[in-house]
């Protein structure tokens, strides 16, 4: 008999058939990387018992799990096939994580709830809390797994996750499986003490174990107690499972160079799969030859599962763009909404009116951000009123932390809640960036459509507000950069309103800017729309129309083209303004239509002039619509400078009526 206590002898043999197959897997995998029929593998060799005692603990397919890239053993525990590892590891159309899209070992298995990972490490554990998030406000029992080796505790992400997990009491277990080494980086360079676990002591409700993750029993039983109590409401858990890792941290890496031949010969003598088969062995619960036949049946599996996968037809590159949306944003039509001269709105009021009316409709409609809820409503009361009206779980505030608050909406809305979350200042946006661009935007496309996190993140941007360098950055141009995000950028209340409803109902992320200087001037005033109406996204306005030089731009400088339209108007110069309430999609035909009878372009924007979006719109003119054009394409943005605090030195930087009008002047002489 063996010493197990909760793991019965009739589970000992399905455990070391996962446990060889993974180990199989490992050494398929690198003969096939050898072949160069693939290019990358990270191996799972030395971890497959704390692996397999966290997937038999949990309950696939209910429990939500975040694994991280050497987590083989793991999801072979929660179902995933040989089969499917083999497709995902030779990048084939039928690849259940990514249809060949991201490397190997990037898990995702819609089927079995778990989550479409990518590289970036650490970046999971935040999305892993939102999922919990949203598992606790619907009143489930299931339990989040997510895991990661010890080095991707450096990450702030961690301790955020941590934070929230802990604040909340959500039902979240952070699976740490420590093998010593951030690649080639030893733990003692790595924490400011002998593990994480002494690093998160202070956390209140949080529930630490740190244990033998060669030890099946011993992880078997505390990742079964961890998630009890996570189901009894008592918190979130951190393990950390001591591993060793038998293979070098990837194909891509030679741990000879810095470990000694003396450090990888003890860690063979303690490798989880030896044990388990000398214990099988010695129990009488398989014969030798019973565990020859076994290791012959899986060796075979595999090699029949390779040469299915290798046979297996590639991604078609036909379809390489499938999945960036929804679904392809086409051409639309507004609905014009009665304009009342007498009854006018301020855009911060038609900002709040919209939330409102969506938060009404919609039950799984959450917003929260820093400040959001009242007393205070945001820094420029957007949000002003809402809580107090829909009460704390549905408008709240976050932590003050940019990544937090966009990796939990990532797991909120992988659940069906339709996060709103707000990121006080452009200029701090920054912290949250590794979520934005390599999760929020990649979700659908690199899970081919599995998975998709629809979500809004409102941003407050720009100048003219004697905010100097961290009150006024402009951020469109870096983030039309990214594919898989939309982009709005309204000008007047109406827009801003319809604008923001479209959003929320959009399928896919959109990144919606407010200029602060906007929100209350009277010129951004119009009647408010009712609260059915929608503005489609790619439908730039006229403003103004002309027939000597089109004038694109959005946002405040809308309102400084005006008015530098008017004055050119008395000297005999006719000038359209197109604003173009969207930077992706981009409304070229209404562009390409103005510069037919117009034939010159002038593009305005508040960004920096190096690399600024008006080089988007320039090339574009350039290339799609050269015939049309009788003048070289002028721009008119800011310096390639900061913003400056002091009022007089802000003027010097960003774009000015003057220039503007000198510009006009210029392409009307050409």
């Amino acid at each position: 008999m063996t010493r197990y206590k909760s793991i019965s002898n009739k589970d000992l043999v399905p455990i070391y058939r996962l446990m060889y197959t993974s180990r199989l897997l490992d050494e398929k995998m690198l003969i096939l990387l050898r072949q160069g029929k693939s290019y990358f593998h990270i191996g799972a060799a030395g971890h497959e018992a704390a692996q397999i005692a966290a997937g038999m603990a949990l309950h696939p397919g209910s429990d939500w799990a975040f694994p991280y890239y050497r987590d083989l053993a793991f999801v072979l525990s929660w179902g995933t096939t040989v089969e499917e590892i083999l497709l995902n590891f030779l990048a084939r159309r039928e690849d259940p994580s990514s249809a060949g899209r991201q490397m190997p070992q990037h898990y995702g298995h819609k089927k079995l709830n778990i989550v479409s990972q990518s590289s970036p490490t650490g970046s999971q554990y935040l999305q892993a809390v939102g999922v919990a998030m949203a598992g606790k406000r619907l009143g489930t029992s299931e339990v989040v797994y997510v895991s990661s080796g010890e080095g991707a505790t450096s990450q702030g992400d961690f301790y955020e996750a941590i934070n929230w997990a802990t604040r909340d009491k959500l039902p979240v277990l952070f699976f740490i499986q420590d093998n010593h080494y951030a690649i080639s980086v030893p733990s003692s360079q790595q924490t400011a003490g002998t593990s994480v676990y002494e690093m998160v002591m202070g956390y209140k409700s949080l529930h630490r174990h740190c244990v033998d993750g060669l030890d099946l029993e011993q992880t078997y039983q505390t990742v079964q107690h961890c998630a009890h109590i996570a189901r009894q409401g008592e918190g979130p858990s951190l393990i950390v499972a001591r591993t060793v890792r038998l293979l070098s941290h990837s194909s891509s890496d030679d741990h000879r160079k810095y470990r000694s031949a003396g450090d990888l010969e003890e860690e063979l003598k303690v490798d989880p799969l030896g044990n388990l088969q000398q214990k099988l062995l010695s129990a009488g619960i398989l014969s030798p030859e019973a565990v020859a036949e076994l290791e012959s049946g899986i060796r075979l599996q595999i090699d029949r599962a390779a040469a299915m996968a290798e046979a297996a037809p590639s991604a078609d590159p036909a379809s390489v763009r499938d999945h960036l949306f929804a679904t392809p944003y086409g051409p639309h039509t507004v609905t014009p909404f009665p304009d009342d001269d007498t009854q006018k709105i301020v855009m911060v009021d038609a900002l709040n009116h919209a939330l409102a009316e969506e938060l009404a409709a919609n039950d799984k409609l959450l917003i929260y951000g820093q400040d959001v809820a009242d007393d205070k409503g945001g820094v420029f009361t957007v949000t002003k009123g809402l809580s107090t009206r829909f009460g704390p779980e549905r408008v709240f505030n976050s932590p003050l932390a940019e990544s937090s608050i966009i990796g939990t909406a990532i797991g909120l809305a992988l659940r069906g809640f339709k996060p709103v979350v707000e990121i006080q200042f452009a200029d701090y946006i920054w912290t949250a960036m590794m979520q934005i661009r390599n999760e929020v935007a990649t979700m659908r496309w690199r899970s081919a459509g599995q998975f998709s996190v629809p979500m809004v993140i409102r941003v407050p941007v720009g100048g003219y507000i004697h905010g100097g360098l961290c009150h006024s950055q402009n951020i469109e141009a870096f983030f039309a950069h990214i594919p898989g995000l939309y982009i709005v950028f309204p000008s007047t209340a109406a827009d801003a309103k319809g604008l923001l409803k479209e959003a929320i109902h959009q399928p896919d992320p959109v990144l919606f800017l407010e200029h602060k200087g906007l929100y209350r001037q009277s010129f951004a005033m119009t009647a408010e729309p009712g609260a059915d109406y929608r503005l489609p996204f790619g439908v730039a306005a006229v403003r103004r129309p002309g027939v000597d030089v089109t004038v694109v731009t959005y946002g405040l400088l809308v309102y400084k083209a005006l008015q530098v339209a008017a004055t050119l108007a008395d000297q005999g110069i006719d000038v359209e303004i197109i604003d173009l309430r969207t930077i992706y999609p981009l409304d070229k035909e209404t562009l390409f239509a103005s510069l037919e009878k117009t034939g010159r372009l002038l593009v305005l924007h508040e960004d920096t002039l190096t690399a600024g979006f008006g080089a988007e719109i320039a090339a574009i003119a350039a290339r799609e619509a050269f015939t049309s054009l009788d003048a070289p394409v002028m721009r008119v943005a800011a310096l390639d400078t900061p913003i400056p605090y002091n009022w007089d030195l802000e003027a010097a930087v960003l774009p000015q009526n003057w220039h503007i009008e000198t510009a006009i002047q210029e392409l009307v002489g050409f």
